[in-house]
């Protein structure tokens, strides 16, 4: 005949040391994982809040000068041009140099000689710290959250944006 099979072994507790130990690194993940949500989310945040002053200028255009700049000189940070609907010598900060003559649909800054561009180029463009900082959270998102699939769906969006704004832009 068979022996009857040993009962298995009480479980034994685990000691006070031990789980203090484990509440205690819980915590921590805890903190880390606020602190890195709440990083990200402040990026975010002042970059959209940075990006909204030059962009409500070319997103809601209603009751502002609308015209047309005729690049005179452009240089690597500024051109200077003939603004249409005054005749008025306006300044066109970018990035990216243009050359003399060239045409582009514009709005007046309010109260100064700057003029910011309009319509999809204008937009993305004046969203770029947006775009630069939805890169960023991708890497805060991917290494301090340890969400890798939501960094890279953030990244790509970054990147996709980034993409057009120059297709645009150019």
């Amino acid at each position: 005949m068979s022996s009857p099979s040993p009962s298995p072994a009480p479980a034994q507790r685990r000691s006070r040391t031990r789980r203090a130990g484990e509440s205690a690194f819980g915590a921590l993940l805890l903190v880390r994982m606020t602190f890195m949500g709440l990083l990200a989310l402040l990026l975010l945040v002042a970059a959209a809040w940075s990006s909204w002053d030059t962009a409500r200028h070319a997103v809601v255009t209603d009751g502002r000068e609308l015209g047309t700049v005729t690049l005179v000189h452009c240089d690597l940070e500024r051109c200077t041009g003939t603004f249409s609907a005054t005749g008025e010598s306006v300044v066109l900060e970018q990035r990216i140099a243009r050359e003399p003559g060239e045409e582009l649909a514009v709005v007046r800054r309010p109260g100064t000689d700057e003029v910011l561009r309009t319509g999809a180029a204008g937009v993305l463009y004046a969203f770029l710290p947006l775009t630069g900082a939805l890169l960023l959270a991708a890497v805060i998102i991917g290494g301090g959250l340890r969400m890798y699939r939501t960094a890279w769906g953030v990244a790509g969006a970054g990147l996709a944006v980034l993409a057009v704004t120059f297709a645009v832009w150019i």
